[in-house]
């Protein structure tokens, strides 16, 4: 039987429809393509469990990532509640992997959105577990090539979140 402190959880009811905010924007973005000014800063905990990153990357970046998505990246997915993209890093064309849960800051600047999210670490623990079992599973890597839909030579850019904190 549930207890009384597990029902009606409001904050994770609106944690999970604003997540879904991200997934439907992704998933115009798949559709249509980065139209106008629009651009995505996704911060997201490298150590989240289910999120795949170049091991250089994760060390580069312990805590926590912002990628661009704006000029170069390809094979932009949702695939099992997870953002999948290819990135350019010093030249080099890297898959992503990261679970939406993982993502603590999603922003569009060009019409000044952002939301900000709170992990609780219950999700966490469930998430593992999923996707542990869904790692066993993997298709084949993608080259991906690096370029936007537009191809743009233009280059990626990480960014760190501090440019972004108030001092």
């Amino acid at each position: 039987m549930m207890n009384e402190d597990e029902f009606l959880r409001y904050d994770k009811m609106v944690e999970a429809a604003l997540r879904g905010v991200v997934k439907r924007a992704v998933e115009e973005v798949m559709e249509h393509g980065l139209l106008g000014d629009h651009h995505f800063y996704i911060t997201f905990i490298t150590e989240y469990p289910g999120v795949k990153i170049p091991d250089y990357l994760r060390e580069r970046y312990p805590g926590e990532m912002t990628i661009v998505l704006q000029y170069q990246f390809s094979d932009l997915a949702i695939k099992n509640e997870c953002l999948e993209v290819t990135l350019s890093f010093n030249n080099v064309p890297e898959n992503l992997v990261i679970p939406l849960s993982a993502i603590s800051i999603f922003a569009d600047p060009s019409v000044n959105f952002a939301l900000q999210f709170q992990p609780l670490e219950e999700e966490m623990s469930e998430e593992e577990a999923l996707l542990n079992e869904l790692e066993d599973d993997d298709g084949p890597d993608d080259d991906g090539g690096g370029r936007s839909k537009s191809g743009d030579d233009k280059t990626g850019e990480v960014i760190s979140l501090d440019n972004f904190r108030k001092k």
